[in-house]
């Protein structure tokens, strides 16, 4: 299927680029793609991740970013710092002019306000690498204005704004890739391990160690003294659906989170696929010393802490255990024991993933193709449901019977309030 935003990407580019001289390449000869067919993006938050993924930095894995992709263009970087968004417009015209071999490549506008990136019909899809708080609101509002997006993760810090976020993308007809790229890299060791335990290697699958506990944010309001806010930072549309509170230094990512909302989404994000539980989640939470215990209708029991101190697993993986066997997983790790459930090679019966070339190009492709991604919107909506769930768990220090399809706590009030935020106007979702 046609990207149903070809014709605005050719209009902006005919426009914008044809009255200027420019080398055969770019206007699509020898065998190049031709403007009219490129993906017009802008970049939402120029940190460590929103430059990564521009320029192939930081945990991003697309060789020099979209910045380098023929099939991209970037219209637009936008940052509430001022320094950070002008430095990286400035980076991307330096690369596009050497890459073009033109001295006045000054396509790329910068903002600081995300919406007037999202009022440009021009721009067909966004990236999204700001602070958590941010996420689930950014992506509703842009598929509300029919952008198809990826979303850094943890792709919510509440459950509702989650599930509203799912609703938008549903009604829009977007694409939506969430930030959980296990699935398409580190040599395909995630895919492997799913599939292995889904072909019935590891026997019944008894129990997850998920090395990492769920956890969630507060509008917490103090963190330390008042100070003024530095010249070039646009402190309240940095808070955004945040409370109203005075600058006192800190303006971090995870300003507002808590447990492990940083990291748990990639690791949940595996328990869900192995599972085949894209589209559910647990039925009951509880909570054990310190960390969370989810117990799945298919008999799994899931731990949020490491399998008996063992280190495979930090980063992103855990240790899967059936009745025949054990798999360990990580961003550096497979492993199993036996050793023959990994050294076995698949046959041509065992049943393969989704495969991908790669967590961006997935994403690229499927705006082309207006296929799901690898990890669409309601599989980020289960995968951090489950994070946050338990979060809320901790919180609470006792059971939780969860309903997966009616998605709320069974006759639980007190736990049911805790599935939202409430955000500030005129932010709310």
């Amino acid at each position: 299927m046609k990207n149903p935003l070809a014709l605005s990407r050719r209009h902006f580019l005919s426009t914008a680029i044809a009255p200027l001289v420019v080398p055969a390449r770019v206007l699509g000869a020898d065998n190049t793609v031709a403007p009219s067919e490129r993906i017009t993006m802008g970049i939402i938050g120029m940190g460590t991740m929103g430059n990564g993924h521009l320029f192939g930095e930081a945990w991003t894995y697309l060789p020099d970013g979209y910045a380098n992709r023929d099939d991209v263009q970037i219209l637009a970087v936008c940052d509430v710092w001022e320094t950070k968004r002008k430095q990286s417009r400035a980076r991307l015209h330096n690369f596009y002019q050497q890459k073009f071999g033109r001295g006045n490549y000054t396509t790329c506008e910068d903002y600081n306000d995300f919406r007037d990136v999202l009022a440009r019909e021009d721009i067909d899809a966004v990236l999204i690498a700001t602070p958590i708080h941010w996420h689930a609101q950014m992506a509703i509002m842009a598929a509300n204005a029919k952008k198809d997006i990826y979303c850094e993760k943890p792709t919510a810090v509440s459950i509702k704004e989650s599930q509203a976020m799912v609703k938008a993308v549903k009604e829009n007809g977007c694409i939506y890739q969430a930030g959980t790229q296990q699935r398409s890299e580190y040599d395909g060791k995630f895919r492997t391990t799913c599939e292995l335990i889904r072909n019935g290697r590891v026997g019944k699958l008894q129990d997850i160690y998920a090395h990492r506990n769920g956890g969630g944010a507060i509008w917490t309001e103090n963190h330390g003294d008042e100070q003024s806010v530095p010249e070039g930072f646009d402190w309240d549309l940095w808070l955004g659906p945040a409370p109203k509170m005075p600058y006192q230094g800190r303006y971090d990512a995870h300003l507002f989170g808590y447990g492990n909302i940083n990291w748990g989404q990639h690791h949940y994000d595996i328990v869900q696929w192995s599972m085949d539980a894209d589209r559910t989640g647990p039925i009951e939470i509880s909570y054990d010393q310190d960390h969370a215990v989810y117990k799945y209708a298919n008999g799994v029991t899931v731990h949020g802490c490491p399998y008996k101190g063992n280190p495979i697993g930090e980063t992103g993986g855990g240790w899967y255990i059936g009745d025949k066997g054990m798999i360990g997983v990580d961003r550096e790790h497979l492993t199993s024991m036996p050793k023959e459930i990994v050294s076995t090679p698949f046959g041509e019966n065992d049943k393969p993933l989704y495969h991908t070339k790669g967590h961006s190009i997935n994403f690229l492709e499927c705006i082309k193709s207006r296929k799901q991604t690898i990890c669409d919107a309601e599989t980020a909506h289960r995968s951090v449901s489950v994070v946050l769930l338990g979060g809320i768990a901790t919180q609470l220090k006792r059971t939780l019977k969860w309903d997966p399809a009616k998605e709320q706590f069974i006759n639980d009030d007190e736990a049911n309030k805790m599935l939202n935020m409430t955000h500030r106007t005129p932010w709310e979702f």
